[in-house]
């Protein structure tokens, strides 16, 4: 397994692992709490940045227990990466355009937030999983 297709490992378990624990706390919070109220902002942030923090963690664990031959990008790496964002940065465009509507609905903020932090993760995670196919079985 090359350098590059690790970090995409470490960040599509990042990005999972940290949107499930910001989805159990607000379903938890929101189970006893009207939506107007939820106060969501500080574990959005958290776990966003969480997620950063893990995935370096993560990345460095999987290189320490099993070191890569060389850290250079070739040519496959770059296409790899690059259809990878291609293909799934529509998902981000597309939770902009929800929130967007939504705003001009006049609905909570709640909800526009999480709209626009589900589609980055979305975008994030899409985008992991068409590289990992793709180093797996090819571009």
């Amino acid at each position: 397994m090359s350098y590059e297709e690790k970090g995409v490992w470490a960040y599509l378990t990042a990005v999972v692992g940290t949107y499930t624990a910001y989805l159990v706390i607000i379903l938890g919070r929101l189970a006893t709490t009207p939506v107007s109220q939820v106060h969501y902002a500080v574990v959005l942030l958290w776990t966003t940045v969480a997620s950063t923090a893990v995935s370096v963690v993560v990345r460095t664990a999987i290189e320490t227990a099993r070191p890569s031959d060389g850290r250079r990008k070739d040519v496959r790496d770059r296409e790899i990466y690059r259809f990878g964002e291609y293909a799934s940065r529509w998902l981000v465009v597309l939770a902009a355009g929800a929130a967007m509507l939504m705003a001009m609905a006049r609905w909570d903020y709640f909800w526009i937030a999480n709209v626009i932090y589900l589609g980055f993760v979305l975008w994030a995670v899409v985008g992991s999983v068409l590289k990992v196919v793709a180093y797996r079985r090819g571009l």
